[in-house]
């Protein structure tokens, strides 16, 4: 299939939509009422830091709802405005967090279900309105909703829509793209699903193993085994890694995408010599704007003296959980919540490890005079902190009392 043909015919079709229907000022206005907060703009104003009682607030300097984000919840918003009448429905979540897909719900904005493992399409008819999410569809999928007639509304963030312009690019050239990510995340289905052969490596440690294959040879049926699930039909390691392009789910962390690129440029470079590195190795910059600020400023709280963590977000959100590895790292106590719910009380917190247990913490907020960090995920609203913040504020105010 021409992937790239088939998208620029989709996007002439008179059934999509990726520019929103003209009611964003009403939307603005829905949007700041539900999802924004007075004290987090407060905090803001305040150098990012808020002392109540006992407790120091430091928020990170940039956390919540990312551009990408917005765009794709406002034109959601818009879509149901648009369309007040009509079947609506979307392919994944509109973005990671419980709250936002909760409302979208609450819209009468319908997720397509899952039958085995696959999503049944057979309850879409024709006419009926469809969303891409902020992490996108994939090709196949975009084409059973053409084929059937629907109107399509395409929110992909464009920071995801320049990783598969990047794929394209590595597969004109017969690149394989080795795609920095998680092979069962929304986005990397997508993006793979763009690319020609493409291998998927979750981490610098898996890249190292294949490096290490390119360089020395290995055994071909481990290698197959250990990407069974993550690599394009007809892999062959022993062909298809002499040529490779490097791209990424926007969402993974930044020095660790930087390291796998210029670990394989290395690689191709020991292999091949200078003079032969552009035919064996390409590398655009595909890492998203969002989510390195969002790092970034994740990098600079975790210098100053907290005594905890909370992060805040949804517990498949992969670029939150890279702001809990952060704190990891850096062995301060930290905590993964997508709600205030979470917070049973100032003895007990329902929080996600890095591996993804969901585990409950007794004693959790120390006594006296605190310091708590806060950020949150691309995909969090401010009013989700501010409820986390305040229920902060109002156990230690209690506990002070007693």
């Amino acid at each position: 299939m021409d992937t790239k043909a088939f998208k620029r015919s989709l996007q002439h079709s008179e059934n999509y939509n990726r520019k929103g229907f003209g009611h964003q000022a009403e939307v603005a206005t829905q949007l700041q009422s539900e999802y924004q907060s007075n004290l987090i703009q407060e905090i803001r104003d305040r150098n990012y830091t808020l002392q109540r009682g006992d407790v120091t607030i430091r928020l990170a300097q940039a956390f919540g709802f990312c551009w990408g984000v917005e765009r794709a919840v406002a034109m959601a918003y818009e879509t149901r405005q648009h369309f007040p009448t009509e079947h609506i429905w979307i392919t994944n979540e509109i973005i990671h967090n419980p709250s936002v897909n909760q409302r979208m719900q609450e819209m009468e904005v319908e997720f397509i279900p899952i039958e085995g493992k696959n999503k049944d399409f057979s309850v879409i008819g024709t006419g009926d309105v469809v969303i891409l999410p902020a992490f996108g569809a994939s090709v196949q999928e975009m084409q059973i909703l053409h084929d059937k007639g629907c109107k399509i509304v395409d929110t992909t963030c464009p920071w995801v829509s320049k990783v598969w312009n990047t794929v394209e690019k590595h597969k004109k050239n017969d690149y394989t793209s080795i795609i920095h990510g998680k092979y069962k995340h929304e986005e990397t289905v997508a993006t793979s699903s763009f690319a020609g052969k493409y291998l998927i490596v979750l981490n610098l440690q898996e890249a190292e193993y294949v490096a290490s294959y390119i360089i020395n040879g290995g055994n071909r049926e481990e290698f197959l085994t250990k990407f069974a699930k993550a690599c394009s039909a007809g892999f062959d390691p022993d062909q298809d890694l002499a040529r490779v392009g490097i791209a990424n789910q926007t969402t993974m962390l930044k020095g660790e995408t930087e390291q796998i690129g210029k670990l394989f440029e290395r690689t191709m470079l020991q292999k091949y010599g200078p003079t032969e590195l552009n035919q064996h190795f390409q590398s655009f910059n595909t890492i998203c704007d969002a989510t390195q600020e969002r790092q970034d400023a994740m990098l600079e709280l975790v210098e100053h003296n907290l005594d905890l963590m909370v992060v805040i977000g949804g517990f498949n959100s992969s670029n939150t959980t890279q702001l809990q590895q952060i704190a990891f790292e850096r062995e301060i106590p930290s905590y993964h919540i997508d709600t205030v719910e979470r917070i049973k009380s100032g003895d007990c917190i329902e929080h996600r490890q890095l591996n993804g247990q969901l585990i409950t913490t007794e004693n959790w907020l120390p006594d006296g005079e605190i310091v708590v960090g806060i950020t949150s995920g691309a995909s969090t609203p401010d009013k989700v902190v501010e409820d986390v913040i305040e229920k902060i504020f109002a156990m230690k105010a209690t506990a002070a009392v007693v």
